[in-house]
């Protein structure tokens, strides 16, 4: 029963963003995107983490994508997030199978790895922190990807991994800001790559070097390439003084 509550709870969501937001949703080339194998889907990399209200996605993507997340997800959410009064509770009726972790490596990350089944999506946010209005994390570091999503790449055999570059919610709300502005554009980039080819690349990458290392390089490559950056966007300063 859990996940047909949780399937309403993001529909619901999805009709309430529709009503007051746009909505762009493409390929890599900048064109619509075709039919996805949802069922097929094992791994979703959000890259370019702005917001706490990235729910909002919901809108963005098909039916078939928001019942494939309530059915079978396994989301890492940090405890910060979770512990939070009133967007705790929120997050918890949204995500059909949050896992709170510390954003360390410790054994909060063991939970996650031991939760994905054979039949698993796992949602993750590489970076596993917040772009703030400067185009930096809380702490001043530039915007990189962790290396956890390496160890997700080697504990699933096969399937698809989405790619899903997001455009950023700055121009809707930075973090600290109380509330959302209404009515701007929603956008979202989509890329779809074989799990077990792109696992193969990127221990050639590596060559006899760290996988993590070769992972984590390339999403953040992938993200400043493909997310759809607009004026809107903070993007992460390029140069020393910027930050």
């Amino acid at each position: 029963m859990a996940r047909y509550f949780n399937f309403v709870v993001l529909m619901a969501l999805k009709a309430l963003v529709m009503l007051f937001y746009r909505r762009e949703a493409l390929g890599i080339d900048g064109g619509p995107i075709p039919g996805l194998p949802w069922d097929k889907v094992r791994l979703i990399c959000f890259l370019n983490h702005t917001s706490l209200y990235e729910p909002l996605f919901a809108a963005v993507v098909p039916n078939r994508c928001i019942w494939q997340i309530a059915r079978r997800s396994v989301i890492p959410v940090a405890s910060k997030t979770l512990e939070r009064p009133v967007l705790g509770r929120f997050f918890k009726a949204l995500i059909p199978h949050p896992v709170s972790i510390s954003r360390e490596p410790d054994h909060t990350w063991d939970v996650v790895l031991n939760k994905i089944s054979d039949d698993s999506m796992v949602l993750i946010l590489p970076e596993g922190r917040m772009r703030r209005g400067n185009g930096l994390d809380r702490s001043g570091r530039p915007m990189t990807a962790r290396g956890g999503v390496a160890d997700i790449l080697r504990s699933i055999d096969d399937g698809q991994l989405l790619m899903a570059y997001s455009g950023g919610l700055h121009h809707i709300q930075i973090p600290g800001q109380k509330f959302p502005r209404l009515f701007k554009t929603i956008r979202m980039h989509f890329e779809l790559l074989d799990l077990a080819e792109y696992r193969a690349e990127m221990e050639r990458q590596a060559g006899g070097g760290s996988f993590k290392n070769a992972v984590k390089a390339d999403l953040d490559r992938r993200r400043d390439l493909h997310s759809p950056w607009t004026p809107e966007t903070t993007r992460q300063p390029t140069a020393p003084e910027a930050a």
